[in-house]
């Protein structure tokens, strides 16, 4: 069994880099946004060498993440883990803040060195504004290298990360050839909605703010084999 979180996805992803492995929803906007393995590894190899190489940070170093579950929030949770920091639970002092417009005055709560504000955009276009004090994560995370090259160094905490995430796909059935369609309002734990699908080697539909009325016709469309009850 894996480790750590980057060998997770590195085993996910190399059977078919090619294959959907997270396609994303949201019924309140509308929008939809499929990432195959090898687009989603080039995002997380783009945020930890952000981490890495533009913030300094690495094994030791610890990130908060006041995202909502989102394809982005993938990305940044997984280059937070590939790059071997650690991902805060509570607010306090952190090394690197990632946050969501609509959580800018929780992060009054955090001290960070820096910080990055997250459009989440379905498109990943930059920001318009960026307010004082933060980096705009879609503009600058594309200026670094699609890919990523160090594993980060065994630690117990991502060794016991894996492990449950591992469980946890047991314990939901997931296996390769599982299409999982999530409702993440209702499975908002990463270990849920993104990581026990990556143990699996699974591909993951994720729908935010689900419209009842569409959900079947959506797992026919995008055959899914499995929908979290």
């Amino acid at each position: 069994m894996a480790d750590n979180i980057a060998r997770v996805l590195a085993d996910a992803i190399a059977p078919d880099p090619t294959r959907p492995l997270l396609t994303w929803y949201d019924d309140a906007t509308g929008e939809r946004t499929e990432l195959s393995g090898a687009t989603c590894a080039n995002w997380v190899a783009k945020t930890a060498n952000l981490l890495v190489d533009g913030v300094g940070l690495g094994p030791g170093d610890v990130a908060g993440v006041l995202l909502p579950p989102h394809w982005q929030t993938a990305a940044v949770l997984l280059g937070c883990w590939s790059a071997g920091l650690t991902v805060a639970d509570a607010p306090g002092d952190v090394d690197v803040l990632f946050v969501a417009p609509a959580r800018l005055a929780e992060a009054d709560r955090w001290s960070a060195g820096d910080r990055y504000l997250l459009a989440l955009d379905p498109f990943a276009r930059p920001l318009r504004e960026v307010p004082p004090g933060y980096g705009d994560f879609a503009s600058e995370v594309r200026t670094h290298g699609d890919h990523f090259g160090a594993y980060p160094p065994d630690e117990p905490a991502q060794a016991e990360l894996a492990a449950r995430a591992a469980a946890r796909a047991a314990d939901l059935g997931l296996n390769p050839d599982t299409r999982v369609l999530i409702d993440v309002d209702r499975y908002p734990d990463p270990v849920d909605w993104l990581l026990a699908p990556l143990a699996a080697s699974a591909s993951t539909v994720l729908v935010a703010h689900p419209d009842p009325t569409r959900l079947g016709a959506r797992a026919d469309a995008e055959r899914t084999t499995l929908t979290l009850p």
